[in-house]
């Protein structure tokens, strides 16, 4: 994917010399502000490369949205103006847009899917005030911007998109034109978050025209990587599901225009998953003191992973840290994650005899680590399960622990990166019962919203026995349930059909070997 293969000047209505023309005279100004490029002090000497963090954060709205959205709406002639706005957003386009229809006296419909944070809907609200009216509709950015399509034809309003536009393109690529100005000397890459592509498109064009020597890399989730497949497939890819933890990057199909000018200026992507990002935002607080939303440390979350698999670099790397709006319920999932997403705690189901002694060999099996959690309770009369979070300082060090455990004679079995174990069985340790016949084990999601954990109840077969039962707000993305079901074996063809007609995905969790070795 290198950005060098072709000229942009082929793209339509945005050539090369248009983009950095467009660029240079964006109106971003009129309510942006010119945003911190700071060193990552802590970072920067932990991985022994200096990074500096780009604080798009910083801005009125929290994010570096508003330079797009109001670029575009300045633009506007007067029918446009009388005729109003209608744009579709997870959040931090919808604030732009807000506040640009409150600075230009533009109306303005702005519909954004219900699971988007409660902080953005708020202060959509509060930055557009009367002028703007809110809708939600859907789970994600794509469901979004179908339902503002239909009351785009049936209104007449123009629509302001999110990135698929030149001169949304253009006030984004203004972050990119301040980077290059706040650090003029050597850089090795600029990394940049990824949903559309906007803020990727604009970075890289604008970068690449003026300093081809500085990587320009964009990063996205594991769930959520539509731009990742689009490069690969040489075409926009449109993804059936996407992930909501990061929502600002919730986007199951890239812009038209956006695909090729990544396509020709990307040097490269890089994929992370939700532990890298939770790690990635407590690094961001532990720098700076602010907190940014799941998108907001995506970039520095693929800095971190690139410089593990590529090594360091003389030169600086740049992480954009695109927003802030960040529901304050998510903390929880947040510090929860974050410390297996920075590698520095490894989780075990180890067993041991149960006779006096076992307990100091096991913590002579540790060698003074520390211990983050340790949950036991006795349910055989010849040996302990116990479920234990160590903290480590690298990935390698859990294999080092397996070894120990295991020259002490203590069966093992890492639950590191098992999902089941970190989201439900950490919690239920001592729940395996003799009444649980026929138990089968399943994890169910949906999206998160006020009633869902009912509506899902709802669902279920009232023939059926629920043995075993799961569920924990944790402000993520997707509502989490774990339910033991007591399912003859002559019933089992009916219960499949039950699962396929929920429209819910599902795990089937009964072979699990976590599961079987501590609740069965």
């Amino acid at each position: 994917m290198n950005a060098l293969a072709a000229p942009v000047d082929t793209i339509p209505g945005l050539s090369e010399h248009e983009l950095l023309r467009q660029t240079v005279g964006a109106r971003v100004y009129d309510v942006a502000r010119e945003t911190a490029l700071e060193p990552s002090a802590l970072l920067s000497a932990r991985l022994g490369q200096r990074v500096l963090l780009k604080r798009e954060d910083q801005q009125p709205v929290f994010s570096f949205k508003l330079r797009g959205a109001y670029n575009r709406m300045s633009q506007l002639d007067e029918a446009q103006r009388a005729r109003g706005v209608i744009a579709a957003s997870a959040g931090n386009h919808a604030q732009g847009v807000a506040l640009a229809a409150a600075r230009l006296g533009i109306r303005a419909v702005i519909v954004m899917p219900v699971t988007a944070p409660q902080v953005k809907v708020d202060a959509v609200r509060r930055f557009g005030g009367a002028l703007v009216e809110v809708v939600l509709a859907g789970d994600s950015y794509s469901d979004a911007q179908a339902a503002a399509a239909r009351l785009q034809a049936e209104h007449g309003y123009t629509f302001v998109h999110p990135f698929d536009d030149a001169a949304v393109i253009a006030g984004q690529a203004t972050v990119g034109m301040e980077v290059l100005r706040q650090h003029p000397g050597p850089l090795h890459a600029i990394f940049v978050p990824v949903g559309g592509g906007g803020l990727l498109a604009g970075v890289a064009g604008y970068v690449k025209a003026l300093r081809p020597d500085v990587k320009v890399i964009g990063v996205q989730t594991c769930d959520s990587d539509a731009m990742v497949q689009s490069l690969q497939a040489g075409a926009p890819v449109t993804l059936p599901e996407v992930g909501l933890f990061a929502d600002g990057t919730a986007v199951k199909r890239v812009g038209d225009l956006t695909f090729e000018l990544c396509q020709r200026y990307v040097d490269d992507m890089v994929r992370v998953d939700t532990d890298a990002i939770c790690a990635a935002i407590r690094d961001v607080f532990q720098d700076t003191r602010s907190v940014p939303e799941p998108a907001g440390a995506l970039a520095l979350a693929g800095l971190k992973q690139y410089v593990a698999t590529h090594g360091v670099s003389e030169h600086p790397m740049v992480a954009i840290v695109s927003g802030a709006n960040l529901n304050f319920d998510r903390l929880r999932f947040v510090a929860e994650r974050a410390e297996v997403g920075e590698q520095r705690e490894a989780v075990f189901a180890v067993t041991i005899p149960e006779e006096r002694g076992s307990f100091r060999r096991f913590c002579a099996a540790l060698d003074q680590r520390s211990i983050t959690e340790f949950n036991y309770r006795i349910g055989n009369a010849s040996e302990a399960h116990i479920f234990v979070g160590v903290q480590t300082t690298h990935r390698e060090e859990r294999q080092t622990l397996i070894d120990a455990f295991r020259a002490h004679g203590f069966g093992v079995l890492d639950l590191t990166d098992d999902e089941l174990a970190k989201l439900h069985l950490r919690h239920m340790i001592g729940g395996s019962s003799p009444l649980a016949r026929d138990e089968l084990l399943y994890r169910f999601e949906f999206p998160e919203r006020p009633g869902a954990l009912t509506r899902f109840l709802s669902h279920m077969h009232p023939d059926w026995n629920i043995s075993l039962f799961h569920y924990r707000n944790q402000g993520a993305d997707y509502g989490r349930i774990l339910v033991g079901i007591q399912v003859p074996q002559d019933e089992r063809a009916l219960f499949q059909a039950f699962l396929d007609s929920l429209g819910y995905p599902f795990r089937d969790e009964s072979e699990n070997p976590a599961y079987r070795l501590l609740l069965r």
